[in-house]
């Protein structure tokens, strides 16, 4: 690929001056040498210098700006590459194609020694290579959606105990109505005597206060309707009551009720206005005629007081219950609105997999493992790490063919994946002759023998990203469980390499119908690269 530099474009060209040069010729392994192209041509020429990977074998590492310099009617372009070489060797630096108008210009290839890094050993001890040690997988991200967790928890917790389930301090009116009903009463008259219905001669208003209180207290203790009756029904049902021996209360008492009771249905009804001092006598009336009214109640059977104390627990019952209700279905509509919205953002499949769980997305969504196995090494990441097996080798084979094999899972467990390296001895003539296609079709009957059926076959050629050619063979299988007899659907790619006398085979297996499993595979297949042995 190439960059091109824009300067004013003619259709003539004349003729230039193409020239280049390294700044050293013997380098240390991971030094950075400067490669230096020098263009001298006219100023309406196009210019076009490589740009990419062009310096194989060694690495481009920059590639800085051009350096314009104008000279009468010429460009003097100056266009510098850092490169490098991780191995030492004697490298040659590839002629470099450049463009000028419309001719093209060749450069000198240049000769670059890479030498290893010289280790004082007087200063430097060297020492042995470490043995393998197993190294504890990371803990990963879990934590952070643990710590998200507990804190929703906590604030929806949070909420509902001060909305609902926290004591909350009582109101003056609803510590008022926790009072027993003689109590209640006595507040009451106190209150009225703090207001200022008499200083502003408010009789009216004055008399309905103090003939509610009464009528309260007499409906609580004595006749559950005294609010609704008026005056007449009110003391007939009092003398009933007297004369059914059903409470005690003396004559006087029932006289003065009915008197003050009267006299308020004047002042509220006909606009009478007693005077200021009688207010105040049937207030103190009142206020003693409770008293006579609570002398003369009977005391509460001990049924009744059970039936009360049943009462009040049913009542408590049906509060926490309520509550319970309450928080039930705020957590509801909190966990389904917080479903509903993940769901519109990232699908309702992809939410449901993250609460229940899915196989293949825990694949993908941990921890991958990039590493090389096998010589000439076979660099390839992975959701799991494989793990090295000692795969039969065919009497015929043994002694000849030597073979190393990496594996994670088996062909029964449907997702699977297999690294494997076999060498060949090299007999000069066959070399290069392994057919890869013919190695496919031996796979494809080795899955086979495993329990695979009804294999489709697709072949097409495949290109790692560091450019090497392979042969990619894929399609569907079944396999069949030889404990359950269950028959299970899956895919599979079979990658196949060879080089000389080598042959390197990469098999994943994996569940059809499975979007986080194609998305596994697809990232395991573009991440092969094949090394040479020395790498």
């Amino acid at each position: 690929m190439y960059s091109t530099i824009a300067f004013l474009l003619l259709t003539n060209a004349l003729t230039a001056q193409v020239t280049s040069a390294i700044d050293s010729t013997s380098i240390e392994i991971g030094e950075q040498i400067t490669y230096k192209i020098q263009v001298e041509t006219d100023t309406t020429n196009l210019v076009v210098f490589p740009e990419g990977q062009t310096f194989s074998p060694l690495e481009m590492i920059e590639s800085y700006a051009i350096d314009t310099l104008k000279k009468n009617d010429k460009y003097n372009l100056v266009k510098k590459y850092g490169l490098t070489q991780f191995d030492s060797g004697a490298y040659t630096i590839p002629r470099q194609k450049i463009i000028v108008g419309n001719k093209t210009f060749f450069t000198d290839s240049l000769k670059v020694e890479v030498n290893n890094v010289v280790v004082d050993t007087t200063k430097q001890g060297l020492y042995d290579i470490k043995p393998i040690i197993e190294v504890k997988k990371k803990g990963g991200n879990w934590w952070k959606y643990v710590l998200l967790t507990l804190l929703i928890v906590a604030l929806v917790g949070g909420i509902l105990w001060w909305f609902i389930w926290r004591k909350k301090p009582l109101s003056e009116e609803e510590q008022i109505a926790l009072l027993p009903p003689y109590d209640r009463a006595k507040l009451a008259l106190k209150k009225l005597d703090e207001s200022h219905y008499l200083e502003h001669e408010e009789l009216k208003s004055y008399y309905s206060e103090l003939t509610l209180i009464i009528r309260k207290y007499l409906d609580e203790k004595v006749y559950d309707h005294s609010l609704e009756s008026t005056t007449d029904e009110l003391i007939s049902k009092l003398r009933l009551l007297k004369d059914g021996n059903q409470i005690d209360l003396s004559k006087e008492t029932i006289k003065n009720i009915e008197s003050i009771l009267k006299r308020a249905d004047l002042v509220k009804f006909a606009k009478s206005a007693p005077d200021i001092e009688l207010a105040e006598l049937d207030r103190n009336t009142i206020d003693t005629e409770i008293d006579h009214v609570k002398e003369v109640l009977p005391e509460p059977s001990e049924e009744e007081k059970l039936l009360d104390e049943k009462y009040r627990e049913e009542l408590e019952r049906k509060k926490k219950r309520k509550k319970i209700i309450v928080t039930v279905a705020i957590s509801l509509f909190l966990l389904m609105a917080t479903i509903g919205g993940f769901s519109i953002k990232y699908g309702f499949g992809y939410v449901k997999d993250t609460i229940i769980g899915h196989d293949s997305k825990e694949l993908l969504e941990g921890d991958w493992v990039t590493s090389d196995y096998g010589i000439p090494p076979v660099s390839i990441s992975t959701p799991r790490v494989l793990k090295r097996f000692e795969l039969p080798i065919p009497e015929e084979a043994k002694g000849k063919v030597k073979m190393t094999s990496f594996m994670y899972g088996t062909l029964l467990d449907v997702f699977s994946i297999l690294v494997n390296t076999a060498t060949y001895p090299s007999s000069g003539e066959n070399d290069n002759k392994i057919d890869l296609e013919q190695v496919s079709e031996n796979s494809i009957k080795g899955m086979e023998s495993q329990g695979a059926e009804n294999i489709t076959v697709l072949r097409e050629k495949f290109n790692t990203p560091n450019g090497a050619e392979g042969l990619k063979t894929y399609g569907t299988l079944n396999i069949v469980d030889p404990i359950s007899n269950v028959t299970k659907g899956g895919n599979y790619v079979l990658l196949l390499f060879t080089s000389e006398n080598v042959l390197q085979q990469i098999i994943v297996t994996y569940p059809d119908d499975d979007t986080y499993a194609d998305q596994v595979v697809e990232r395991i297949v573009n991440s092969v690269e094949l090394k040479k042995e020395e790498d």
